[in-house]
C-alpha cells in the first residue's frame, strides 16, 4: 500500500514520503500548515489511491474526545422508559458509534481523518493517546471491548492554533505542507485549468506571490483562494495586462477572492496611495 499522488492531487515527493513513512510505521500522520494548502484533502486522495473507505471526523472547539468512541444517550432512554418501550432493558440501544469505532470496525482498513485537531480543548489530544496507541478501547456502560481487527491510516491535521502535547507529537509521524513554489502551484493550476492560457497563467501567479509577499498582511492568500481568482479571471475574461497594471502596491481585479479582510484591502490602498503620491 503506497500514495503516489494522483491526477486530480499534485502531492510533492517529501509529503508521498511522509504519508508512506507513516503507513510504514503504523502511527498518525500529523499534517501541519498554512489554511489552504489542501491539508484535509490528502486524506481523501490517500483513500482513493488506496482504494480505502474514508472516515471524516471534523473537529470543533466543543468536541470531546469521548465522542469519537462513542455517546451514550442516556436522555433518549429514560424517555423510552417513561413510555414503556422494551428496549430500555438494553442499554447497547442507546450506545451511538463514534467515528474511531466505525474505524475500528471496519471490515476493511479504512483511512481515518482526524481535522483540525487544534480547534478543541488542551486536553483533546491527550485524551486519545492510549486509543490511538492500542486501537483499542472498553464500552463503560457494557463492558464491550472494541479493537480494531485491521490498523486505519489515521491522518490529523492542525492549523497550528493551539501547541499540541509532548506526549501526543511522540506518537505520530509529523509533516509540514510547505506552501508550493511556482512550478508546483503552476501544475495544481493545470489540474483544475487544463484550458488555461499559459500567459494568463504565468501573469496570474507573479501577481499572485507579489501579493502574497507585500510586509503586514494579516492574512496571506492561499492556493485555494488562487484557484477561485482564476476561475473569476476566466469567467470574467479578465486580460492578462489588467493584471500586470495592478503590481504589488494595487489591488488586483477581483480581490475579493484573494483578500479575506478590511485591514489587508487598506492596507494596499494605502500602497497605492503612497505609490502615486511619489510618482
Amino acid at each position: 500500500m503506497r500514495f503516489e499522488g494522483s491526477d486530480t492531487y499534485v502531492a510533492p515527493d517529501d509529503l508521498k514520503i511522509a504519508v508512506n513513512a507513516a503507513i510504514a510505521l503504523q502511527r498518525p500522520l500529523l499534517v501541519k500548515g498554512e489554511p489552504g494548502t489542501g491539508k484535509s484533502v490528502l486524506a481523501a486522495e490517500v483513500a482513493k489511491a488506496l482504494g480505502a473507505p474514508l472516515i471524516e471526523w471534523h473537529i470543533k472547539s466543543t468536541t470531546k474526545a469521548r465522542e469519537g468512541l462513542y455517546e451514550y444517550d442516556a436522555v433518549a432512554r429514560l424517555r423510552d422508559s417513561q413510555l414503556g418501550d422494551p428496549r430500555v432493558s438494553d442499554i447497547a440501544n442507546y450506545i451511538r458509534r463514534g467515528r474511531l469505532w466505525e474505524a475500528f470496525a471496519a471490515p476493511a482498513r479504512p483511512v481515518l481523518l482526524i481535522d483540525e485537531i487544534d480547534k478543541a480543548d488542551i486536553e483533546f489530544p491527550n485524551d486519545l493517546l492510549l486509543e490511538l496507541d492500542r486501537m483499542e478501547f472498553t464500552v463503560t456502560e457494557t463492558g464491550e471491548r472494541v479493537a480494531a481487527a485491521v490498523r486505519p491510516v489515521v491522518i490529523i491535521t492542525s492549523n497550528n492554533e493551539k501547541e499540541l502535547p509532548d506526549a501526543f507529537l511522540r506518537r505520530c509521524f509529523f509533516h509540514y505542507i510547505k506552501f508550493p513554489d511556482e512550478e508546483t502551484l503552476a501544475a495544481i493550476v493545470a489540474v483544475h485549468f487544463p484550458s488555461l492560457k499559459p500567459r494568463l497563467l504565468r501573469t496570474a501567479l507573479t501577481s499572485f506571490f507579489e501579493l502574497r509577499e507585500v510586509p503586514g498582511l494579516k492574512k496571506r492568500p492561499s492556493t485555494s483562494e488562487l484557484l477561485d481568482w482564476i476561475k473569476l479571471l476566466v469567467v470574467e475574461d479578465i486580460p492578462p495586462e489588467a493584471l500586470r497594471e495592478s503590481g504589488a502596491k494595487a489591488l488586483p481585479p477581483l480581490y475579493g477572492a484573494l483578500l479575506k479582510n478590511e485591514q489587508d484591502v487598506h492596507l494596499f490602498e494605502r500602497l497605492a496611495f503612497l505609490d502615486r503620491a511619489r510618482r
